[in-house]
């Protein structure tokens, strides 16, 4: 634990490992928490929340750079500042995912900024991958040990180019970008083929483990996108890697206990949350007050 001169209390939240982290005085200094090792509290927690302070975009997006290597995006989303965009996802239940966890550009962290938090439900889920893996039957961990998943899906080319652009460092502009780029520019270690289409969309097929080590830690966690939404996006066609289908029981099987184990978070103004996206899923209930603002950020922790 490295929080900074005692000016912030830490304490647990959830029936997890979850944590919040509040000022520890009536003084709220949202700086004392660029030097306060969130990264290295998050290997721990899995998930923080960070509650009792006000602060700018500005300081939502200075935050972010403080503790990453590198941004990514989402294509479909539009940016306020350097890191942060608004979420657009319509008002329906999304369901437990990785960011980005359906492609090759997943990242390793992940962070949400409640700029006004909605007056009823719309609460956002996490879940974290450790007790899941834990809670499944032997069954359901054998058949998922054995092989990876597939998510195949095609992209319209604006979408990809861009992404491509923005991770290539935004030197080039987003049409220049080749499907070439996204060997180059995919996660290291990364299992995937593209295929550019004669209209310029891309159909990946992505290839990896549902439960898997995490990025700070070699304990398995349960952490995918196999019930994540596709708002902006075609849906993936997901199934085992020798193309055999998910059985409907064990894809029952991982619903209910994932649902088991998740835990909402009920937004307040101001409120951050930082998830660790190698081993925390998040999804959201039902929007119910449509003028709630929570924006979010993807990034890559610094090594």
């Amino acid at each position: 634990m490295t929080l900074t001169q005692n000016a912030l209390r830490l304490t647990s939240v959830g029936a997890g490992d979850g944590m919040m982290i509040t000022p520890a005085g009536e003084a709220a200094d949202f700086t004392e928490l660029y030097q306060a090792g969130l990264d290295q509290l998050l290997a721990d927690a899995g998930h923080l929340l960070i509650r009792g302070f006000s602060p700018t975009v500005a300081q939502f997006n200075e935050l972010v750079a403080r503790y990453s290597s590198r941004t990514t995006l989402d294509p479909a989303r539009t940016f306020h500042g350097d890191a942060a965009q608004k979420v657009d996802s319509g008002h329906d239940p999304i369901g437990l995912h990785l960011e980005n966890g359906a492609t090759p550009f997943a990242p390793d962290l992940l962070w949400f900024h409640c700029v006004k938090a909605a007056r009823s439900g719309s609460e956002t889920t996490v879940c974290d991958g450790f007790r899941v893996w834990d809670a499944l039957s032997e069954r359901a961990r054998d058949l998922f040990a054995a092989q990876p998943v597939t998510y195949t899906r095609t992209v319209p080319r604006q979408m990809w180019q861009r992404l491509a652009a923005h991770l290539a460092g935004g030197d080039r502009q987003p049409e220049e970008m080749s499907v070439a780029d996204l060997h180059t520019l995919m996660n290291e270690g990364a299992d995937a083929t593209f295929t550019e289409e004669a209209d310029g969309g891309l159909t990946y097929t992505y290839r990896v483990y549902a439960a898997h080590p995490t990025r700070w830690s070699t304990r398995m966690a349960w952490a995918n996108s196999l019930l994540g939404p596709s708002f902006n996006y075609e849906a993936p066609d997901i199934r085992f890697a020798d193309g055999t289908p998910i059985p409907d029981d064990v894809a029952a099987e991982y619903a209910e206990v994932t649902e088991a184990v998740t835990e909402e978070i009920a937004w307040e103004d101001g409120d951050i949350v930082l998830i660790d996206n190698s081993r925390v899923m998040h999804g959201r209930r039902a929007i119910t007050d449509p003028d709630r603002t929570i924006l979010n950020a993807q990034s890559y922790a610094r090594s």
